[in-house]
Protein backbone atom coordinates (compact mmCIF):
# COMPACT_ATOMS: atom_id res chain seq x y z
CA UNK A 1 0.00 0.00 0.00
CA UNK A 2 1.63 3.02 -1.12
CA UNK A 3 -0.61 5.57 0.18
CA UNK A 4 -1.91 6.93 -3.32
CA UNK A 5 -5.01 6.41 -5.41
CA UNK A 6 -5.22 3.63 -8.02
CA UNK A 7 -6.56 4.37 -11.39
CA UNK A 8 -10.62 4.57 -11.17
CA UNK A 9 -10.77 4.31 -7.48
CA UNK A 10 -12.72 6.88 -6.31
CA UNK A 11 -11.79 8.24 -2.07
CA UNK A 12 -14.55 6.50 -0.50
CA UNK A 13 -13.10 2.96 -1.70
CA UNK A 14 -9.10 4.17 -1.10
CA UNK A 15 -10.06 4.49 2.55
CA UNK A 16 -12.35 1.68 2.72
CA UNK A 17 -9.18 -0.69 1.58
CA UNK A 18 -7.16 1.15 3.79
CA UNK A 19 -9.18 0.66 6.72
CA UNK A 20 -9.50 -3.06 5.80
CA UNK A 21 -5.68 -3.85 5.59
CA UNK A 22 -4.73 -2.30 8.38
CA UNK A 23 -7.92 -3.57 10.65
CA UNK A 24 -10.28 -1.85 12.30
CA UNK A 25 -12.01 -2.39 16.03
CA UNK A 26 -15.01 -4.75 14.07
CA UNK A 27 -12.66 -6.89 11.85
CA UNK A 28 -9.21 -6.32 13.62
CA UNK A 29 -6.19 -8.13 11.20
CA UNK A 30 -4.59 -8.96 14.75
CA UNK A 31 -4.25 -12.66 15.40
CA UNK A 32 -4.47 -12.35 18.88
CA UNK A 33 -7.63 -10.28 18.70
CA UNK A 34 -8.75 -13.27 15.17
CA UNK A 35 -8.29 -16.06 17.95
CA UNK A 36 -10.29 -14.24 20.12
CA UNK A 37 -13.47 -13.72 18.12
CA UNK A 38 -13.00 -17.60 16.83
CA UNK A 39 -13.59 -18.57 20.55
CA UNK A 40 -16.18 -16.49 20.70
CA UNK A 41 -17.58 -18.10 17.53
CA UNK A 42 -17.58 -21.45 19.07
CA UNK A 43 -18.89 -19.81 22.43
CA UNK A 44 -21.91 -19.01 20.10
CA UNK A 45 -21.94 -22.65 18.11
CA UNK A 46 -22.58 -24.31 21.73
CA UNK A 47 -26.11 -22.88 22.15
CA UNK A 48 -26.85 -22.54 18.36
CA UNK A 49 -25.51 -26.15 17.06
CA UNK A 50 -27.30 -28.06 14.55
CA UNK A 51 -29.62 -31.16 15.81
CA UNK A 52 -28.77 -34.31 14.28
CA UNK A 53 -32.06 -35.74 13.03
CA UNK A 54 -31.00 -39.21 11.69
CA UNK A 55 -29.24 -40.28 14.71
CA UNK A 56 -30.77 -39.16 17.68
CA UNK A 57 -28.94 -40.70 20.71
CA UNK A 58 -25.14 -39.77 19.43
CA UNK A 59 -23.79 -41.29 23.08
CA UNK A 60 -26.24 -44.66 23.14
CA UNK A 61 -27.62 -43.51 26.75
CA UNK A 62 -30.72 -45.69 25.81
CA UNK A 63 -28.85 -48.59 24.15
CA UNK A 64 -29.65 -51.28 26.44
CA UNK A 65 -32.83 -49.69 28.64
CA UNK A 66 -35.76 -48.52 25.64
CA UNK A 67 -34.68 -50.76 22.81
CA UNK A 68 -38.05 -53.08 22.51
CA UNK A 69 -39.06 -54.73 19.64
CA UNK A 70 -41.69 -57.48 19.01
CA UNK A 71 -39.78 -60.39 19.32
CA UNK A 72 -38.70 -58.78 22.85
CA UNK A 73 -42.09 -59.40 23.67
CA UNK A 74 -43.85 -61.61 22.11
CA UNK A 75 -42.28 -64.82 21.11
CA UNK A 76 -44.20 -68.52 20.22
CA UNK A 77 -42.06 -71.18 21.15
CA UNK A 78 -41.73 -74.44 18.57
CA UNK A 79 -44.96 -76.58 18.27
CA UNK A 80 -47.56 -73.74 19.28
CA UNK A 81 -47.55 -71.46 16.48
CA UNK A 82 -50.52 -69.04 15.55
CA UNK A 83 -51.48 -68.62 11.71
CA UNK A 84 -49.41 -67.26 9.37
CA UNK A 85 -51.65 -64.27 9.28
CA UNK A 86 -52.33 -63.69 12.84
CA UNK A 87 -48.40 -63.64 13.39
CA UNK A 88 -47.89 -60.78 10.79
CA UNK A 89 -50.87 -59.27 12.19
CA UNK A 90 -50.03 -59.18 15.38
CA UNK A 91 -46.65 -57.96 14.45
CA UNK A 92 -47.73 -54.69 12.39
CA UNK A 93 -50.47 -53.86 15.10
CA UNK A 94 -47.84 -53.99 17.70
CA UNK A 95 -44.98 -51.95 15.82
CA UNK A 96 -47.22 -49.52 14.39
CA UNK A 97 -49.36 -48.90 18.01
CA UNK A 98 -46.07 -49.04 19.57
CA UNK A 99 -44.63 -45.76 16.93
CA UNK A 100 -47.72 -44.19 16.77
CA UNK A 101 -48.64 -43.90 20.73
CA UNK A 102 -44.56 -43.17 21.63
CA UNK A 103 -44.82 -39.96 18.43
CA UNK A 104 -48.40 -39.11 20.33
CA UNK A 105 -46.96 -39.35 23.90
CA UNK A 106 -44.04 -37.03 22.66
CA UNK A 107 -46.20 -34.22 20.71
CA UNK A 108 -48.12 -33.70 23.78
CA UNK A 109 -45.62 -34.43 26.48
CA UNK A 110 -42.04 -34.00 25.07
CA UNK A 111 -42.00 -30.07 24.60
CA UNK A 112 -43.57 -29.52 28.10
CA UNK A 113 -41.43 -32.15 29.79
CA UNK A 114 -38.33 -30.73 27.77
CA UNK A 115 -39.48 -27.44 29.61
CA UNK A 116 -39.54 -28.69 32.61
CA UNK A 117 -36.11 -30.99 32.34
CA UNK A 118 -34.79 -27.37 30.64
CA UNK A 119 -35.73 -25.50 34.18
CA UNK A 120 -34.44 -28.38 36.42
CA UNK A 121 -30.82 -28.76 35.09
CA UNK A 122 -30.26 -24.85 35.27
CA UNK A 123 -31.28 -24.53 38.18
CA UNK A 124 -29.44 -27.42 39.58
CA UNK A 125 -26.11 -25.91 37.04
CA UNK A 126 -27.43 -22.47 39.19
CA UNK A 127 -27.14 -24.18 42.55
CA UNK A 128 -23.67 -25.69 41.82
CA UNK A 129 -22.10 -22.33 40.34
CA UNK A 130 -23.42 -20.00 42.43
CA UNK A 131 -23.74 -22.37 45.64
CA UNK A 132 -22.55 -25.64 46.22
CA UNK A 133 -19.32 -24.96 44.82
CA UNK A 134 -18.53 -21.40 47.13
CA UNK A 135 -19.45 -23.35 49.93
CA UNK A 136 -16.61 -26.19 49.76
CA UNK A 137 -14.09 -24.11 48.57
CA UNK A 138 -15.30 -21.62 51.58
CA UNK A 139 -15.51 -25.13 54.00
CA UNK A 140 -11.82 -26.27 52.54
CA UNK A 141 -10.45 -23.08 53.09
CA UNK A 142 -11.80 -22.66 57.04
CA UNK A 143 -10.47 -26.73 57.42
CA UNK A 144 -7.13 -25.91 56.21
CA UNK A 145 -7.28 -22.65 58.96
CA UNK A 146 -8.28 -24.77 61.51
CA UNK A 147 -5.86 -28.02 60.27
CA UNK A 148 -2.75 -25.35 60.88
CA UNK A 149 -4.41 -24.27 64.30
CA UNK A 150 -4.72 -28.36 65.34
CA UNK A 151 -1.49 -28.64 64.20
CA UNK A 152 0.26 -26.18 66.35
CA UNK A 153 -1.66 -27.03 69.36
CA UNK A 154 -0.86 -31.02 68.34
CA UNK A 155 3.25 -29.84 67.65
CA UNK A 156 3.27 -27.59 70.75
CA UNK A 157 1.06 -29.46 74.02
CA UNK A 158 0.60 -33.12 72.78
CA UNK A 159 3.94 -33.90 71.30
CA UNK A 160 6.27 -33.11 74.27
CA UNK A 161 3.98 -35.03 76.39
CA UNK A 162 4.05 -38.22 74.82
CA UNK A 163 7.97 -37.46 73.75
CA UNK A 164 7.93 -37.36 77.42
CA UNK A 165 5.97 -40.09 78.77
CA UNK A 166 7.66 -42.15 76.14
CA UNK A 167 11.22 -41.33 77.61
CA UNK A 168 9.89 -42.20 80.80
CA UNK A 169 8.52 -45.38 79.83
CA UNK A 170 11.11 -46.81 77.57
CA UNK A 171 13.18 -48.30 80.69
CA UNK A 172 10.31 -50.44 81.20
CA UNK A 173 10.57 -54.31 80.35
CA UNK A 174 8.35 -56.64 80.21
CA UNK A 175 9.08 -60.68 80.22
CA UNK A 176 6.89 -63.27 79.81
CA UNK A 177 7.46 -66.61 81.39
CA UNK A 178 5.43 -69.72 80.70
CA UNK A 179 5.22 -71.64 84.10
CA UNK A 180 4.47 -75.04 84.41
Amino acid sequence: MTGELKDGETEEEFLHSFIRKQGNIYKPNNKDMENESLNEKAMEDVHTKEIDLVNRDPKRINDDVVKVDFEDIIAEPAGTYSFDGVWKASFTTFTVTKYWCYRLLTALVGIPLALIWGIFFAILSFVHIWAVVPCVKSYLIETHCISRVYSIFVHTFCDPLFEAMGKCLSNIRVRATKEV
